[in-house]
Order: structure tokens, then sequence, then C-alpha cells
């Protein structure tokens, strides 16, 4: 017997906690980050110059709203008048998400373009109305969760309408429905990270999906970005916890997925998952969870260098070894780390780290003891759970302290991708002589930094993370770094993102990776879906075949 929501109503949704408070309108974080111990010696060995400083702005002065009082009344006849607003403090939360692009804009001297409107649909029904209105008035629509984006996935964009609305999913969210038999639960696309867990946590479950932007971001961005929690090797990424996902679309709604498993043709799931908008709004999504954890335990080694922890770490996830966070540190990120958080400071080489959760200890510390045996076969040096408790602490916090360099003229920013054991070492030599050199060629040092954050039996993903200085033409500079970056990793056989989505950044790059055909056909899906070219345009696909050419 399935175990729902509401006793009465199984579609009823349950009280939802209060999501956070939006973030600024011009940083990551609702506060500013403080510089950590010893990040005065790092920034001073990128500083080795005059340093051009970014200071945050007072207020942004957005560009005005396109949109004539008839719409706003078609608008609000579908969700109420109080949820349609035209007004600057709403609409100047609604930008675009959170690159350093984005954050780099809102601190020049320039208009903000903002959407012009923020509506705010209440659940499914309403969305799928307010893409009627907005399909006959041509007016563009952005499904905003979190604004989380760092690919720029979430731009207010009109492309070729005459304006464009953001679409605030947060009164979606709700725990629609809870099956205790099948492990089942389907919330409101809008339904934040913390929101879903006290939700579940309140019954004694979890999602387990804990990516850097949980804080913030939503249900429906998991889903539509693809996105993979610093507990993957545990949990599994997002997409592989969605066992259904309702959608809304200008010619209709799109369920998939009624099994656990099905061959009823290709899993029109994969439509959605990773879509970004731009054929439809997730409104919906129904993911495995499981019983929260009773006991959590905590390790951490030291390897002679980076091949040797890549080595360790593929032979254990090979043979099965699931910790439920596993990730290892480059020479140059142990350092960075060491120096920046004040452990470990003689540590040489590189630090791996890893959690494990289990209904008891017992479970948990075996684990721990499996991959601690296969480490040592390497050469590991256990180092304790201080580190690892370290990392947890912090985990969330880190993009925000792109604001706080920002404003002493340091440029701080991540990217992405993955690829098979075998191109590991290629792969992560290429990326970083790319950034290397572009951002070195104006005379600074730059730091670049890498881990290995999402494992699988064939391969993992490569994080990197670069500190340069600030130039006086910060917008090139990243977006130099970036372009050649991405240059390299297509060159290398990696994939342009594992985890970030495509969003408008990548899409010049995407035609290498998925190849012409592949290109035709996200156009097709998108020409059937959204025949008047509403929905999100210039994310993940674009019409002209020109704008697509890198």
């Amino acid at each position: 017997m399935t175990a729902t929501a509401h006793a009465n109503d199984p579609r009823r949704p349950l009280a939802v906690p209060a999501p956070r408070a939006r973030s600024d309108w011009d940083a990551w974080g609702t506060t500013a980050a403080s510089l950590p111990p010893g990040a005065k010696a790092i920034l001073a060995a990128v500083l080795p110059g005059k340093a051009h400083p970014i200071p945050r702005r007072p207020a942004p002065v957005l560009t005005a709203s396109r949109l004539a009082d008839d719409d706003i009344a078609a608008l609000a006849a579908v969700v109420g008048a109080g949820q349609v607003t035209r007004d600057d403090a709403v609409r100047m939360l609604h930008l675009g998400g959170k690159s350093t692009p984005d954050l780099l804009r809102r601190r020049l001297d320039e208009p903000q373009a903002a959407p012009d409107a923020v509506v705010s649909p209440g659940n499914h029904d309403d969305v799928a109305a307010l893409l009627g209105v907005c399909a006959a008035r041509g007016i563009a629509v952005v499904p905003f969760g979190g604004g989380t984006s760092v690919v720029g996935g979430v731009d207010p964009e009109p492309g070729d309408h005459r304006c464009v609305i953001a679409l605030d999913l947060a009164r979606t969210a709700a725990l629609l429905d809870l099956d205790e038999v099948s492990l089942l639960a389907t919330l409101g696309a809008g339904t934040t990270g913390p929101q879903a867990e006290e939700l579940l946590g309140a019954r004694g479950y979890t999602i387990g999906h804990f990516p850097q932007s949980f804080e913030h971001a939503s249900i429906g961005g998991y889903a539509a970005t693809r996105s993979s929690g610093q507990a993957s090797r545990g949990y599994g990424r997002f997409d592989d916890l969605v066992h259904s996902v309702r959608a809304a679309t200008p010619i209709g709604e799109l369920a998939t997925g009624r099994a656990p498993a099905s061959a009823a043709g290709p899993d029109l799931r994969q439509l959605l998952l990773g879509s970004e908008g731009a054929f439809g709004v997730l409104t919906e999504v129904t993911v495995r969870i499981r019983p929260r954890p009773a006991a959590t335990a905590y390790g951490s080694w030291s390897f002679a260098d980076f091949a040797a922890g890549a080595a360790a770490v593929r032979e254990a996830t090979q043979r099965g070894i699931r910790p439920t966070v596993l990730r290892l540190s480059d020479e140059t990120e142990t350092r960075v780390n060491a120096a920046m958080g004040g452990h470990l400071a003689r540590l040489r080489g590189c630090l791996a780290i890893a959690t494990f959760e289990g209904a008891d200890m017992a479970e948990a510390e075996g684990v721990r003891a499996a991959l601690d045996a296969v480490f040592r076969r390497h050469g590991a040096k256990s180092r304790g759970e201080d580190p690892a408790r370290s990392w947890e602490r912090g985990r969330f916090a880190s993009p925000a302290l792109r604001d706080t360099l920002m404003g002493a003229g340091v440029l701080a920013e991540t990217l992405e991708t993955a690829t098979t054991w075998s191109n590991l070492a290629a792969l992560k030599a290429a990326v970083t002589g790319a950034l290397t050199r572009t951002l070195g060629a104006g005379g600074t040092r730059p730091i670049v930094m890498c881990h290995i954050s999402h494992v699988y039996p064939a391969g993992a993903s490569l994080y990197f993370t670069v500190v340069a200085a600030l130039t006086d033409a910060p917008l090139p500079q990243w977006e130099g770094a970036k372009d050649a970056a991405s240059r390299a990793i297509l060159e290398a056989g990696g994939t342009i993102t594992h985890h970030h989505a495509v969003g408008r950044d990548h899409r010049p790059y995407l035609e290498r990776e998925i190849g012409p055909v592949g290109v035709t056909v996200l156009r097709a899906v998108k020409a059937a879906l959204d025949p008047t070219g509403i929905m999100n345009p210039g994310a993940l696909i674009a019409i002209a075949d020109a704008e697509d050419r890198a």
C-alpha cells in the first residue's frame, strides 16, 4: 500500500519550510565571505603587479520593462495579480546566474539586463496556462529556480521575442507524494535542496544530493542540468535518482517514467533531464530516496603524487568500494588548501578525503577499512579524520569567496570536465596548460588547481579552480581563459561539461562533442515541443547554425 504525503489527498502538499533568502543581486551568497587563514600569502603569489579590484555597486540600474499593461493582465489572469511584478527589487534578483561573467557584469557601470517581469506560478496547471499566454503573445520564458547557474543558463534573454519573463518556481515547492514502500518522493520543481531534505528528513529519509549550490538550488534545477552532488559516489548523480518527471511544454504536458525500468521505446526522461528549460518547464520530479544514515565515518590519506592517488581511486572504484564522498586533490590544490586552512601544513603530495555512511558505525567503518586497504597498497598514509571533517564544514562556502576576492582584485573561478581513466592524465595536463598560458600571458602568475570530484568504473570528473590577478579588462580575461580551456577539453577528448550543464556559455562547443546529427536531433525536439521558440532562448541549443559554431 502506498503511503502518501496526505492521507486524504495524495496531491495535497505538506507545509513547506521557508526558503533561504534570495542571494544578493550581485553576489553568490547573502553575506560576505571572510578570507580564511593563510589567504594573504596565497594572494601575494598571484598579485605580482598592480591589482585591479572591482568593488560592489550599491544598487543596479535595470533595463526598463517592455511588457504592456495588457500583457500583465493576461499573465495575472492565470496566477493572480500579486504573482506578477515589474518591480525592480524583484527583477534584480532574477538577472541570471552566478558565474564569474555574471558577477563581473553586475560590478561594472552599465545597466543590468533584467527580465521584463517576474511571474510566480503555484503548480503545474499554472505553468501550462502561462506558457499558452506567452506563446500567443510572443513572450519568452526563462524558468528560474535557485538562480545558481554558472554557465549562463538563466540569463533573461528574449531571443527574437519582444520581451522575456522570469518564471520563478518557488511557489511550487512541496512534497507532493511520498511512497514509503517504493522509496519514491514527488517534489515540486521549485523545492530547494534544504527544503527537500527537511521535508523528507522529518519522515526519516534523504535524497543524498548535496552539490555546492545546495543551499539555494532547486529540485527542478538539479534535473534540468543533470546535477552531480558531492556525495555522488554513495548516492549517484541526480539524473540517476530521477524516477519520473512531469513537464509543461508550449504544446502540452509531457509526463515520463511510470516504472523503474521500461523497454517502451527510448527513455523520454532523457529529453527533459539536462534540457535546461529549452523544451519546457519541469514542474514535478519524482526521485528515489533512502533512509537517512545513522552513522558517518571520515578518513583522509596522502599520496606521493596525483598519479598514485588516481590509480588508487580507480582501483577502489572498479572494485565496487563505495564511500559516500570521495575526492582527490592534486599537488597544487593540496598545498593551497593546507595553507588556507592551516591543517597538515607540512604535507607534501596529494590529499584524498572520504566520508562513509551506514546504518551503524560498524557498517560505515567497514567501508572505510576496505578503502584504506586499497589506498595503502598504492603507498598512501592515513591522515586521520580532521581534513575530511574540515572539508565537510566548509563545503558550501567556497563560491562566496569569489565575491570577496573580486573586491581584492583577484579572479577565482572553476570549470569541470570528465573522461576515461586512461585519458585522465592527458586531459588534466592539457587543461592546466591552457589555463596557465592564457591567464599568465599578461605577466600574472595564475594558480591552477584540480581535483577528482566524481568517479565511475570507466573514468572520473576533473574539477579545476583557477586564481589569478584581475586585469583592467576582467571579462575578456576570463572569457579568453574559458575558451582556451574549453577547446583544450574537446581536443583532449573530455566532455565540455560533467555537471555544470551547457547553458549559453558552453553552447558554442556542443556540436564538437555531440556532432551535427546530435545538434539536428536537439533542434528537432525543440521545434516539436516549442514551435514558437519562447523557451529559454539561447540556452542549450539555438536555431541558427552560425550561432552554434565555435
